[in-house]
């Protein structure tokens, strides 16, 4: 009869601590990991100012750099990207505006003659919008102004 109870016990694997332990609290350890993921690919994909502009090529996007990183020859001041942000944000305190559904960031650029291209940037949100347009020479580096909310922010950065 002792045999017989050793031949059990050889038989019988026993169960690791390891493993007994990850099968019982394996699914909590995932649910854990899946929070983790969720909440680290909602900040990573949060829309801002930068992210809701669009990617050009070439001429195209050193005209937009041109622009939005005017800073009137000072590198201290403030650029033409900070103003129109520092705008939204005094308009939207408090919000993620650029994650609203009704939230619509639009630039486009066109080429008016071989130098100089058009800016047009359109802020549109459920309170109104807001509509910038200039001119850029990509050789000078001269910005010129369409329209008065236009002229407000090359203002803002020339005298601040």
């Amino acid at each position: 009869m002792a045999k017989d109870k050793k031949k059990d016990e050889v038989e019988k694997p026993k169960k690791s601590g390891l493993q007994a332990f990850l099968k019982k609290r394996a699914p909590f350890y995932l649910a854990a990991v899946a929070l983790i993921v969720i909440s680290a690919q909602s900040v990573l994909s949060e829309k801002n100012f930068e992210n809701s502009l669009p990617e050009f090529s070439g001429e195209e996007q050193i005209a937009v750099d041109t622009l939005l990183n005017y800073n009137a020859g000072v590198e201290s001041k403030l650029t033409v990207k900070e103003v129109i942000k520092n705008q939204i944000d005094e308009e939207y305190p408090d919000e993620k505006i650029y994650g609203h559904k009704k939230t619509v960031l639009d630039l486009s650029v066109t080429n008016v003659n071989s130098d100089e291209y058009n800016v047009i940037l359109n802020f549109k949100s459920y309170k109104g919008d807001m509509n910038f347009d200039w001119n850029v020479n990509v050789n000078s580096q001269e910005i010129t102004s369409n329209n008065p909310d236009s002229k407000h922010v090359i203002d803002v950065v020339t005298f601040s």
